[in-house]
């Protein structure tokens, strides 16, 4: 219970340095729709992730504030773009940036988001600034060519779950590493201590993003906030579906191979998509697989020096695995 106030705690914190940090820029037709993204809201763990990874190598919040603020800005910059290049209208139950605005703001709001976050990141880096903005602009990097990979595999028809998770590594669990490692580094610790924190980074990523292929099945879809089955319905080539291509013959693998062809299903066919799944074992597949990256981060936390750093990390592994949304 501890762990969780401090985390709405500072969630309150960032949340108020963002809107200080957007009052008064100039010109409002470049900084309004940034300050629009932001606005949107969010869970914040990224910047989380650098705050308790700074405190679980032995340094504090006060030391990582600004990088904490730099992922997230790096975070939206990311799920601008994203929105473009998946036509996307809704993102967090409000209309997306280039819907609201339109396509040219939206990317010009895209490219002062990772441009910000730059200028915030330089606040905290100190000795090591050129090995914190390596390990930044890496993973930018990363995140690119994931996004890249996963716009690839839209239109492949055989996607390998070991490309599958080398594209989740890339796209997700990659600056989830960064964050953490960022932290780690700003605070000052031995590489042993960083390499812990990344690892927790990396591995609670992949724990993440695979729940979330699987609560595009099992989720309630009022409390994850997008329709149940849209990843199906949009032809995406997710954990859960490559697994059942894998496993399935005869009707069954008729069925997935027919959402290739045709680029994804209708929405009334989404449950007999789910009825596969679970006569595979495929859920259940995907929760052995959430289990072991999430023991893998939390073995990679309980190396780390500060108890209190350890616990919020222990802390936020369960409440994101545990969740429904």
């Amino acid at each position: 219970m501890k762990a969780e106030l401090i985390y709405k705690r500072e969630l309150k914190k960032i949340e108020s340095k963002f809107i200080s940090y957007f009052k008064g820029k100039h010109p409002s037709s470049l900084y309004e729709p940034s300050k629009y993204v932001l606005e949107g809201g969010g869970k914040r763990i990224r910047p989380f992730l650098v705050l308790t990874s700074a405190k679980a190598v032995g340094g504090s919040f006060n030391q990582v504030y600004n990088a904490a603020l730099a992922v997230e800005l790096l975070h939206n910059f990311t799920l601008v773009h994203d929105d473009i290049m998946d036509n996307s209208v809704i993102r967090r139950g409000r209309p997306t940036l280039h819907i609201k605005y339109d396509n040219n703001t939206a990317i010009l709001a895209g490219d002062i988001l990772v441009t910000l976050s730059y200028e915030r990141l330089l606040e905290d880096c100190k000795e090591n600034a050129v090995d914190v903005l390596q390990t930044f602009t890496h993973g930018i990097i990363e995140v690119c060519e994931g996004q890249s990979l996963d716009k690839e595999f839209e239109i492949r028809r055989d996607v390998t779950l070991k490309e599958y998770k080398v594209m989740i590594y890339k796209k997700t669990a990659a600056l989830a590493e960064m964050c953490c490692s960022i932290g780690a580094k700003i605070a000052g610790t031995n590489k042993a201590n960083i390499k812990s924190a990344e690892n927790f980074g990396k591995y609670l990523g992949m724990a993440f993003q695979i729940q979330d292929d699987l609560l595009d099945i099992i989720g309630e879809e009022d409390k994850f906030g997008k329709k149940i089955g849209s990843d199906l319905i949009e032809g995406k080539k997710t954990f859960l579906f490559i697994r059942a291509l894998e496993k399935a013959n005869g009707k069954d693998r008729q069925m997935l191979l027919k959402l290739i062809k045709n680029k994804g299903i209708k929405p009334s066919e989404v449950n007999d998509y789910k009825k596969i799944y679970y006569r595979l074992n495929i859920i259940d597949d995907a929760k052995k697989e959430i289990i072991n990256y999430t023991k893998l981060a939390l073995k990679n936390a309980s190396q780390l020096p500060d108890l209190e750093g350890r616990e919020l990390m222990i802390w936020l592994a369960n409440a994101l695995i545990g969740r429904n949304k």
